[in-house]
């Protein structure tokens, strides 16, 4: 169990060992989450991470992404479907 002093304009150092648990770092972010009466805090990067990872689970399998070769499959369709529509107003005018 670790304790910091809390100076007189609210600030705590967090102690190095809970720092490299966290994978806090000089300029990062924490988030504070109360919970059931208790207050805990993370590193706001991650818990944004988990967050996204959550929103996105079975999305992949959804469109059909099955491995790696998919993806980048799916990356060159959408580069070339882009380039494409790009080039839609100069073909147009030139036509």
């Amino acid at each position: 169990m670790d304790v910091a002093k809390i100076t007189s304009k609210g600030q705590i150092t967090i102690p190095a060992d809970i720092r490299r648990k966290l994978s806090l770092k000089e300029g990062d972010k924490i988030i504070f989450i109360e919970q059931d009466g208790r207050c805990y805090f993370e590193n706001a990067a991650l818990v944004a991470i988990e967050r996204m990872q959550k929103a996105f689970a079975g999305e992949a399998e959804r469109v059909g992404l099955k491995n790696e070769d998919d993806v980048v499959r799916m990356v060159r369709e959408i580069r070339r479907e882009r380039w494409e529509k790009r080039a839609e107003p100069q073909n147009a005018s030139n036509a």
